[in-house]
């Protein structure tokens, strides 16, 4: 898959100690059946770093004074980062005629002018922007501090996704019209124009890092669509445990189709819209009314 076979083999104690470096550093989880991914994968790295054996890179990735970079490195090889702009319709229509409006309605009374939405593993920015321009199109929000911020753990597709250069098969299901007013012409390939990329903020950042994720401040919406599907159950309670602290009352969090808070939480209310289902932290007792 790399263009490199490794003829060093992975053991099973090797592939135990590796699976559970990476799972504390980040979250992701492999079961025994992808020992030999993990091996062809990872082996390319030995050659690299002149290591005779896995358990040699095990201690790398243990002890080494570079070990921070090495585990962000091989981020890039172990994520799988397909994405593409206006990925699930229906949600972004549920999240364009009801979650906006109903937040933009309840701001409008308690006089807050901000919006706050935050695409956790956002992988090459598609998602992020394409919020920014369904906001855009939206209008309503002149004089108001919109900010959206974009946040994946792979170094690679995050230098990607602030280049906001795309190819082709970013916009499989992209209307023209988005095309010519929020895209320009380059080389072949198109580039988001500035008035999309100057309400996005693109960052680095581990899931399983609450630290990190408190500095983010609060948000309105959260976008984490198939991401969860890469965490163990144990993860995934960590990971929106992090939601709902950085969720204001009231704020929104959605997930992928395949995804779900089934057996994760009861924190959060499943709300029933006319065009998907969304999860929503809810107000405080006493407070009435929707956010």
């Amino acid at each position: 898959m790399f263009g490199f076979e490794s003829e060093i083999t992975m053991n099973d104690e090797e592939f135990r100690l590796i699976r559970d470096l990476i799972y504390s550093h980040c979250g992701l989880f492999f079961d025994t059946d992808a020992a030999y991914l993990l091996e062809k994968r990872l082996g390319k790295r030995l050659e690299l770093h002149h290591l005779s054996g896995f358990r040699d890179y095990y201690h790398f990735l243990k002890y080494n004074r570079n070990k921070d970079q090495e585990l962000a490195d091989i981020m890039d090889i172990l994520t799988t980062n397909e994405t593409y702009f206006f990925r699930e319709a229906f949600q972004l229509k549920a999240f364009t005629d009801e979650i906006i409006p109903e937040i933009r309605e309840a701001k409008l009374k308690s006089g807050d002018r901000s919006l706050r939405i935050w695409s956790a593993g956002c992988s090459s920015g598609e998602e992020p922007y394409t919020i920014a321009m369904l906001l855009l199109e939206m209008g309503g929000f002149a004089g108001w501090n919109v900010e959206i911020v974009g946040t994946d753990i792979s170094q690679r597709v995050i230098q990607q996704a602030r280049k906001g250069l795309y190819g082709k098969s970013s916009f499989r299901v992209t209307d023209d019209t988005y095309i010519r007013r929020y895209f320009t012409e380059q080389d072949g390939m198109h580039r988001v124009n500035d008035k999309v990329r100057e309400l996005v903020t693109i960052s680095h950042l581990n899931l399983l890092d609450s630290n990190r994720i408190s500095l983010l401040g609060r948000m309105d919406v959260i976008f984490c669509r198939n991401v969860l599907i890469y965490f163990d159950q144990c993860a995934r309670r960590t990971v929106i445990e992090s939601f709902h602290r950085t969720l204001r009352d009231g704020g929104f969090l959605l997930l992928g189709h395949s995804e779900s808070l089934m057996n994760i939480t009861t924190a959060f209310t499943l709300r029933h819209l006319k065009n998907d289902m969304v999860y929503q932290k809810p107000l405080p007792p006493g407070t009435g009314g929707r956010p």
